[in-house]
């Protein structure tokens, strides 16, 4: 069941938002993949809820890994506070503004992190210093690195 929520056009301000489906008027199929947000999707804006079924349609043709890869993320976003979800978004946006030369150069230290043992990325956190201002209750810290989102669910 798709509703129309909203309208667009000529002298009509605001997006089209798609309908905002209940857990229960899922497809099989797409609670599957959507497992992970179960406990709270009833309460997910309609915006999000269309970009999570995007990315549950576009799931199914990933190759196993990739899907394995979509589910660990999306398993971690669940777990997040939505102080941290509003961090994570608050970096992407960031990241995203980087001229491409930056981003890159971004994404190669934090592979270089993620290789690193953990006993090693616990002394680095260790070792940095305060932040300035202290960040948001449950905000991501070095020690415990904010979760890669799908460019979709942002």
């Amino acid at each position: 069941m798709v509703a129309l929520c909203g309208i667009s056009g000529p002298g009509v301000a605001g997006p089209l938002v798609l309908g905002s489906p209940s857990w229960a008027e899922l497809s099989a199929a797409d609670r599957q993949v959507l497992a992970p947000l179960a406990p709270e999707w009833n309460q997910l804006e309609p915006q999000r809820k269309q970009k999570w079924l995007g990315i549950a349609k576009r799931y199914r043709t990933l190759p196993p890994v990739e899907q394995q890869r979509v589910q660990d993320q999306m398993r971690a976003w669940a777990q997040l506070t939505p102080a941290q979800r509003q961090a994570a978004r608050e970096q992407y946006k960031t990241l995203k503004q980087l001229p491409p030369d930056k981003r890159e150069e971004v994404r190669q230290k934090w592979h270089e992190y993620q290789q690193l043992p953990p006993e090693t990325r616990r002394e680095l956190a260790a070792r940095a210093p305060a932040p300035a201002t202290p960040p948001p209750r449950g905000a991501p810290t070095p020690a415990q690195p904010p979760v890669s989102i799908p460019a979709t669910a942002r």
